[in-house]
Order: C-alpha cells, then sequence, then structure tokens
C-alpha cells in the first residue's frame, strides 16, 4: 500500500505543475520512492514531473484508456513507490471525465491548490463549496498559493473547517515559475538546468511547511483489480524505430510500456542528428516541435532520404501531429519561412495564431478503433482525401482528418495505444495496407 494524492485546482493556471514538481522533488530528498501520474493527455508537464520525480511519468485517463487500464497502472505503481502523486488537469470539475472523476472512482483523496492572490475569504468559500459539489470524492486540504503575508495566510485559514485544513501557504516566488512557450510548458530536455533550480527551489518552500507531515497522516491508498489487463504479444520479433529528440518528442509513457508488453524492441533515433534509420520493421513519428527545428531538419537530407526509401519499402509508418507535419512536402516555422520535409504525402504545414481541432478524438483506422487527442498550432494545406475523420465523443462534427498514403498512416491525433492493443499491433504489422 501505498500512499497517495490527486493535487487539483479550481482551475487551470493555478501552479499545479510547479507544485506538484516541487513536492515531488522534496520527498525525494527525503529518500521516498515517487510515482507520479498526470491527468489527461499531457505530454510537456510529465516531462517536468519526470525530472523533478527521477521516473517515467504515465497519464491516466478514463475515456482514453478506460478504468481497468488506470486501475493496472496504479496498482503496478502501489507495489513499487511510497507516495503515489496525480496532477490533475484544468479545474476539479472540468471536462468529461473531469479530474473529479478520477479522484472518485480511484478513491484518490484531492489536495486542492488555489492561487489566492486578490482574494482572502473568499478562498475559503470556493473551497468548501468545491468540497460540498459532489459527495463521491474528498477534498482533505488547501494549498495557499501566491500567498501575500502571514495575514493573508490567516484569513484563508479563518474561513475553513477542520475537515478542509489550509495545509500550507506558498508565497509568491518567481524563482519556482516555469518555462513557456506557445503549447505550453518548455520541454525539460530543453532547460533541465533552469528546471533544477525551480525545483529545488520549491522544494525548499516547501520544506518550511507542515505539509510533509500533514502527509505522512494520510491513510494509505489501496488499488484492487477487478480483472488483470492480459497484453497479447503481438509484437513479438518485431522492431520499431521511434523518433525522439527535441523535434519529436511527444510520446505516451503508456504507449512505450504497451509496445513493449506486445513484444515489440523499441530503437529511438533521432531526425535531427542521425544520418541513417536503425534496422526496423516499422517506424513511428511521434508529435513535438518540428516547427522550431524545421531548417535542421531539412538540412538533414540523409535522414530524409531514409525515411523516404522506408516507405518506399512499404514499412508501416505512423505520423502523429509533428511526425505527419515531418510527413508533408515542407513546413513553415514560426517566422513563416518553409523548409522542405519527407514528402510523404502531398501537403504542406503552416503555422497559425489559433489552434485547430482541438480535443479528444476516436480514430476509426481500418484496423479499428483507437481512441486520441488533439492539440496543436498548425494547418496542414493541400493534402489528399482523407480516409477518414476523429470522431469527437461530444460533438456530431468531424474531428481531425486521417490520411493514409501507402503504408503511411498520418494524422493530426495523438493515439493512445492502450486504447485497442490488437488494432495498433496490426498498425504497425501493415496488416491492413494494400
Amino acid at each position: 500500500m501505498s500512499c497517495a494524492l490527486f493535487i487539483s485546482a479550481p482551475a487551470s493556471g493555478q501552479g499545479k505543475t510547479t507544485f506538484t514538481a516541487a513536492l515531488a522533488r522534496l520527498l525525494v530528498r527525503t529518500g521516498k520512492r515517487v510515482q507520479v501520474f498526470k491527468t489527461g493527455p499531457d505530454y510537456l508537464d510529465p516531462q517536468i514531473l519526470e525530472q523533478a520525480s527521477r521516473r517515467p511519468v504515465a497519464q491516466l485517463d478514463l475515456w482514453m484508456a478506460g478504468e481497468a487500464w488506470c486501475r493496472h497502472q496504479l496498482h503496478r505503481a502501489a507495489q513499487e513507490a511510497d507516495v503515489i502523486l496525480v496532477e490533475g488537469a484544468m479545474g476539479l470539475l472540468d471536462g468529461t471525465p473531469s479530474s473529479a472523476d478520477l479522484a472518485a472512482t480511484f478513491g484518490f483523496p484531492v489536495l486542492l491548490l488555489m492561487d489566492v492572490a486578490g482574494m482572502a475569504q473568499t478562498a475559503g468559500a470556493v473551497a468548501s463549496g468545491l468540497a460540498r459539489y459532489r459527495d463521491d470524492y474528498q477534498i482533505v486540504g488547501l494549498v495557499a498559493n501566491n500567498c501575500a503575508s502571514p495575514r493573508h495566510r490567516d484569513l484563508v485559514a479563518a474561513t475553513l473547517s477542520p475537515q478542509l485544513p489550509l495545509v500550507a501557504a506558498i508565497s509568491r516566488n518567481e524563482a519556482i515559475r516555469l518555462p513557456e512557450r506557445h503549447l505550453g510548458l518548455v520541454q525539460a530536455q530543453e532547460a533541465a538546468a533552469e528546471l533544477e533550480r525551480c525545483f529545488e527551489q520549491g522544494a525548499d518552500l516547501l520544506q518550511e511547511t507542515d505539509l510533509l507531515r500533514w502527509l505522512d497522516s494520510l491513510p494509505p491508498v489501496t488499488f484492487a483489480l477487478a480483472d488483470e489487463v492480459q497484453v497479447q504479444p503481438l509484437l513479438v520479433g518485431k522492431t520499431i524505430a521511434v523518433a525522439k529528440d527535441l523535434a519529436f518528442s511527444f510520446i505516451y509513457e503508456a504507449n512505450v510500456q504497451l509496445l513493449q508488453a506486445m513484444g515489440a524492441r523499441l530503437r529511438y533515433f533521432s531526425p535531427l542528428d542521425d544520418t541513417s534509420l536503425p534496422p526496423c520493421d516499422a517506424l513511428w513519428l511521434p508529435g513535438g516541435y518540428p516547427e522550431l527545428h524545421a531548417e535542421r531538419l531539412a538540412a538533414n537530407r540523409s535522414m530524409l532520404a531514409a525515411i523516404r526509401a522506408c516507405h518506399a519499402a512499404g514499412k508501416p509508418i505512423l505520423a502523429e501531429c509533428g511526425g505527419f507535419l515531418y510527413c508533408l512536402q515542407s513546413l513553415a516555422n514560426l517566422q513563416g519561412a518553409a523548409f522542405p520535409m519527407a514528402g510523404l504525402m502531398p501537403g504542406r504545414g503552416v503555422m497559425r495564431e489559433r489552434g485547430g481541432c482541438q480535443g479528444m478524438q476516436a480514430a476509426p483506422l481500418p484496423e479499428g478503433v483507437v481512441r486520441g487527442h488533439a492539440h496543436h498550432r498548425s494547418a496542414s494545406l493541400e493534402t489528399p482525401q482523407p480516409i477518414a475523420f476523429g470522431q469527437r465523443p461530444n460533438h456530431p462534427a468531424p474531428g481531425e482528418a486521417i490520411y493514409r498514403t501507402g503504408s503511411l498512416t498520418a494524422t493530426y491525433l495523438h493515439l493512445y495505444f492502450a486504447s485497442n492493443p490488437p488494432a495498433i499491433a496490426d498498425l504497425f504489422r501493415g496488416r491492413h495496407v494494400r
């Protein structure tokens, strides 16, 4: 059994990732084995939290992965970790399913983090309202972030009940603010030293509070399995080359775990720096920030030739979001300069001011329906006719286009492989490629 805590907030932008990372680092400093999870389809927060906790961070999402897979992940973590932390997404009740749904499903005690700048007694009213709004989760404490003074802290604390105490008050401190860019936080590998300073200073701030003593008072949480998740060895003997570098890093940890559990050998390579692909039977080009590195990607002509040769040989290729842009004929960077890409399919990628077709969607592939998510600030133009469109769970309008050109499957969608392992196995085996 492990101590477990779900960290949520009334809204986005309250400081959840900064706080979760600082708490994880503080626990690691005390010798605890900490396993962090992130709610929902997020890539950047898990990179930050992985560096802070020094363990891989997986996503938990009831719609994309299902309850059984999430419970399996939590059960396994409880066998190895002393403390399990789950960072929520958006506000506690936002989304379908929401952070509250996830906390309620698995019985997590919820720690509410609130930016109290510009309010005092109102913070207690909001926290108490969220605590009473539903009876299937329990908010066990409040952390007041951006607290201006001891008097400010006392005003917030005075409005709370013994069942919902003020666990900690964190003063305003720009030194612990995490770096950001157009899609969210900066990738951990781009700012490792700066992040280390943020983690350590954040841990120092939390160490001055009663947070650790309060955490030790929480009862342990168990995650009993109703049915063991069985993964079939459908990819035994298959080697999948996976792009992974500064341009391509949006990789669900759960996807990696599933491919390996199905027997696949994964070989990582860098489209920025390597000149050839590793020997492989299939290729996975995940999302990332190719628009930030378009000139370097275009200059690596030997890698582009290797990608084209892989496609010409009929080897299955899955290209998601940034990987999809890499497969087009050209990609324009943030300044509008266009550079040639792999050209596995017609079309060009351009950046734009607002997001595209965002949110959860199911991809109706020839191999089967696989659930996923889209989030991007680019557009693809002059592309061929899609074979299908993503299906949104709460809206009838068509979602992201899904393309198939020879052995290439390309889309803006990031697929969550555990939603349909047999379909993913068939995709990487090329079972439905004509």
